[in-house]
């Protein structure tokens, strides 16, 4: 936790969640919430606790590392029944909270170590859109063991952003339409086709977006799960050919949703 907001704890201010720079800092002071709960040993901000188990329980991969008692309990109150009955002792009410912690932590230590990762995150939390959000947190689990799983993930993800851009701009498309045609309406709306440009360096940057987005689409089809293999030969994708179609993807994505809210 930063400096400034653990002398604001210290000092039994209530700090602003918006003070917190990251998720990981964010997940701390829930943590610190419990704790100062079950030892009596600083504020407890009830309001806090409420809305950052709902920020952590909107992703699905955060839910899936939140304590058991987080997702359970809706209030500090009710954490307080569960955690005085459980243990008697301070240390070991402190011990136990570490130590259900420690993956959360570990998980949001690692994504601020990978700044474009952390990036698109929180572009995507922003995005509000639930779907795309697992949609990005399945491509990051998967690339490591399951390449082809990442590859076609990582097409749906681009997929999801342009489909709730439409929507959002209240734009209609073919429920059969490719990836390519969604694409195209997308870029026409917020400027983003090369045509609509003079300066050739914005033709060539904008051209290699819609090659970007066309090449998923292809590699999805060759090398993802999402169609049954014939008897021809075929080249399994690894795990760094996951790793290019899950950061092509993300990148695609952040880009996207940070021009339609600057087009909003």
């Amino acid at each position: 936790m930063n400096n400034i907001l653990d002398n604001l704890l210290k000092e039994n201010k209530k700090p602003n969640l918006e003070d917190f720079i990251n998720d990981f800092e964010k997940a701390e002071y829930l943590q610190k919430l419990l704790i100062n709960m079950s030892t009596n040993d600083g504020p407890t901000h009830d309001d806090h606790y409420a809305e950052l188990r709902r920020y952590f329980m909107k992703n699905a991969k955060t839910k899936q590392l939140l304590p058991r008692y987080v997702i359970d309990k809706r209030d500090l109150s009710q954490f307080w029944q569960f955690i005085k009955n459980k243990f008697p002792s301070y240390a070991e009410r402190r011990e136990f909270i570490w130590n259900d912690f420690n993956k959360l932590l570990e998980h949001l230590e690692n994504q601020e170590d990978s700044p474009l990762i952390g990036s698109i995150d929180e572009n995507l939390r922003i995005f509000n859109s639930e779907h795309v959000l697992n949609y990005w947190n399945t491509a990051i689990e998967r690339k490591e063991n399951d390449p082809e799983g990442a590859i076609t993930i990582s097409r749906t993800l681009v997929e999801g952003v342009l489909k709730n851009i439409l929507d959002e701009k209240n734009i209609n498309y073919s429920k059969n339409a490719n990836l390519h045609d969604i694409y195209k309406l997308v870029a026409n709306e917020l400027y983003l086709s090369p045509e609509q440009h003079n300066l050739q360096l914005f033709k060539q940057i904008l051209g290699g977006c819609s090659s970007i987005v066309n090449g998923l689409g292809n590699l999805r089809n060759i090398h993802g799960d999402a169609h049954g293999k014939g008897k021809v030969r075929y080249y399994k994708p690894s795990s760094r050919h996951a790793e290019l179609a899950v950061n092509l993807a993300g990148s695609m994505s952040l880009f996207l949703i940070q021009t339609h809210r600057n087009d909003g």
